[in-house]
């Protein structure tokens, strides 16, 4: 027995996007708290909210193509421009980080029906 593979949604991709970056938020806010030995998760959790919100709004979200062509773009950007964060090095390795893990999940079409906070 064969099984059909899932349909792209998008309105389940934007869902679980909006759901990561309110996770994100959280995380940032955890991290402030807890203080300079925090820096490292402080910056993960922004460099996963950057994530989301440059994909979140994307016209391409409902084309699972052009969706992962977006990702790959983001991927091969040179810098990413954010502000507040400790380390631009290690932030940027973490949205890299981040958008590699999503492309994985674009391609697969799994993993966007998690929507739990913690992952």
């Amino acid at each position: 027995m064969t099984t059909s593979p899932k349909l792209w949604d998008g309105d389940m991709v934007r869902t679980w996007l909006e759901r990561r970056l309110a996770a994100a938020r959280l995380d940032q806010a955890a991290a402030d708290r807890r203080g300079y030995e925090a820096r490292d998760d402080y910056d993960k959790a922004a460099a996963e909210e950057w994530m989301c919100r440059a994909l979140k709004s994307a016209e391409c979200i409902h084309d699972q193509a052009a969706f992962a062509k977006r990702v790959k773009e983001l991927i091969a950007q040179d810098d990413y421009v954010a502000t507040g964060i400790y380390d631009d090095a290690r932030f940027e390795r973490h949205v890299r980080g981040h958008l590699r893990k999503l492309a994985k999940m674009t391609k697969a079409n799994e993993g966007f029906e998690k929507t739990l906070r913690y992952q």
